[in-house]
């Protein structure tokens, strides 16, 4: 929900950029692409000259604490609250202490499950300082089988809640498992009110009241190493029940360094998340990369909300906006954006899914946002292993998803054989560093399902590397289209739809054909104004400039699409709604048959 301007001061542009702290910089240049003993292959190295950083979590705050302790390190719009890192300090103490307090050991998992909140960013120092595995559970889960299911798979024996969020009440559904989640020991709800048999946050601050606790955490710490698991985050799951990529402290600490070094980061920045914290878009390349270099994250709401994340923008100074394509798109759309003063905004990450070229130069020119670049990763690699830079040319920025973060190697290879492609060829991407998860928790059989024989690990999307270095992603390899035996890359249609002046935003998908296999889908969502745009008019202005079978067989004007938490098109609904509407169920049944 959007508040009112008047509950937050106006605040003064920012001061010169002062550089991050010296016990966490070293010698790292912008991401450059080395090239591979072979320069004809798909393989690319980043640089390795800088040494990786032996850090973990908690150690990062006391850093900045120490160094930079007046620094804001969290600003929450909704909540009306500062926190400086000194502050912050003191209350992942307290928290941490409390965690100890309620009998949390070494390595247990503790469940942090709400919507962007100061209490978010200091349960995720807490639990580090305590020794134990922060588990990131999605708010926007409903359904009680699917809460038990990620609390029981990894073992969750905390869990920190908000009483309720979207009109979804958190307690209620937690009390609906009872029987079913044995190992759930403690219940911690955000908020002054708890309901019998939980704590609220407040008990769980105080409950190490007195320092009883001080030296066990401090010895906590000191037993902590750097590639101990950290955090396990759930994969999207769209294929079947999600997977719990685990992280190291190692993995989070260095990858959210890179992402802020090449962002150049100063202790003097201020970064908008509107993205879910926990996604590793908000609590890895946002909190933690805002802490390696003492800058402020600034949540604008516990939700994404457009105008609310505009106006954070415009009081807050911020200089760098985080976002999905859905949220710039929606922010660009909102009636406020002619109104709102973004001049303050420098850099920022657009990421999650495909970024449209038509929509970053838009980004870049009317939010100011020059320096903005696009990341590719996933959950799995901490996320972040491609990045444009600052300095990178439009069309750079624009169509690709940079180059290889240092201490990173990559390849592209033929998804039937493992082989390494020649460069400018299509093929499934493989990452390998020190980014990589240490694995699934609890899932060997997956694990090893997702490495090679040389530990790469296999991204399940399509890309292709060019002579210079930079990436292109074509895909998902479950997306790809395969139309009379054509391959066929919804992405690319997608790009080349986006320069229709009517169209907003659009999804192309692949939909079961008796003749040819599969056929193209796209579902479209017009600007204002242009409702009277259909599907004829859209396939006559593919003609003549697209091949034919690239053109969609089947339109749907629609007003929004389903979508992840975290803003990403999830086109396995798209499809099945589509298979259903145009009656295609039986196709996809005899197709199936006779494979």
């Amino acid at each position: 929900m959007q508040r009112p301007a008047a509950a937050h001061s106006h605040r003064p542009a920012p001061p010169p950029p002062t550089r991050a702290p010296a016990c966490l910089r070293h010698a790292v240049g912008p991401t450059i692409w080395i090239p591979s003993e072979d320069g004809r292959l798909s393989v690319v190295r980043g640089l390795s000259d800088a040494p990786i950083l032996n850090c973990t979590i908690p150690a990062l705050l006391e850093r900045q604490a120490l160094a930079w302790g007046d620094n804001e390190a969290v600003v929450s719009m909704h909540q009306e609250t500062r926190l400086s890192y000194r502050e912050l300090l003191r209350h992942a103490n307290e928290v941490a202490q409390g965690l100890l307090a309620l009998g949390v050991q070494r390595r247990d998992r503790v469940g942090i499950w709400a919507g962007s909140c100061v209490e978010w960013a200091t349960l995720q120092y807490a639990a580090a300082k305590a020794g134990a595995v922060l588990v990131n559970l999605n708010p926007s889960l409903k359904a009680a089988a699917e809460l038990a299911y990620a609390l029981n798979k990894v073992g969750v024996s905390t869990l920190v809640m908000a009483p309720e969020l979207r009109g979804t009440s958190f307690v209620d559904l937690v009390e609906s498992i009872r029987w079913g989640t044995p190992q759930l020991r403690n219940k911690v709800v955000l908020g002054p009110n708890a309901p019998e048999g939980s704590l609220t946050w407040y008990d769980l601050r105080w409950a190490g009241e007195g320092g009883r606790l001080q030296s066990e955490l401090q010895q906590r710490q000191r037993d902590c190493r750097p590639g101990e698991p950290a955090n396990i985050q759930f994969t999207s799951g769209t294929t079947g029940f999600p997977k719990a990529a685990t992280l190291s402290h190692r993995n989070i600490v260095n990858n959210a360094f890179q992402v802020g070094e090449t962002l150049q980061y100063s202790a003097s920045d201020r970064v908008c998340l509107p993205v879910p914290l926990f996604h590793c878009f908000g609590s890895v390349m946002g909190n933690v990369a805002c802490a390696a270099h003492a800058a402020t994250a600034v949540y604008p709401s516990d939700c994404f909300d457009a105008g609310a994340t505009l106006a954070a923008v415009e009081q807050e100074r911020c200089t760098s906006l985080y976002g999905v394509p859905t949220m710039f798109i929606a922010q660009l759309e909102h009636p406020e954006f002619q109104r709102r003063d973004l001049t303050s905004l420098r850099t920022g990450i657009m990421a999650g899914a495909p970024c449209p070229a038509a929509l970053m130069q838009k980004v870049q020119a009317e939010m100011h946002m020059r320096q903005i670049t696009v990341c590719y990763g996933q959950t799995e690699t901490s996320p972040v292993s491609f990045q444009t830079s600052p300095e990178d040319p439009v069309d750079r920025q624009a169509t690709t998803v940079g180059r290889i973060h240092p201490h990173l190697e990559a390849k592209v290879v033929d998804p039937a054989t493992n082989l390494t492609l020649p460069r400018g060829q299509v093929g499934e991407l493989c990452v390998r560093g020190y980014s990589v998860m240490l694995g699934y928790w609890a899932d060997a059989p997956a694990t090893a399902r997702s490495f090679d024989a040389d530990r790469f690990m296999h991204t399940g999307d399509l890309a292709i590397l060019d002579d210079k270095g930079y990436c292109s992603i074509v895909g998902r390899i479950k997306d790809m289209v395969i139309r009379g035996g054509e391959n066929l890359y919804p992405r690319e249609i997608e790009e080349f739809l986006h320069h229709h002046p009517a169209i907003a935003d659009v999804q192309v998908f692949g939909v079961p054909d008796v003749k040819h296999g599969e056929e193209l889908c796209a579902w479209v969502r017009l600007r204002e104004g242009q409702r009277h745009i259909g599907g004829e008019e859209l396939r006559a202005f593919c003609k003549g400039r697209i091949s034919h079978q690239k053109i969609p067989r089947y339109w749907k004007m629609v007003e929004s699409y389903p979508t992840t938490m975290s803003g990403k098109p999830q086109k396995y609904l798209m499809r099945e709604a589509a298979m259903q509407e145009l009656g295609l169920q039986a196709v996809a049944l005899q197709l199936v048959q006779t494979a």
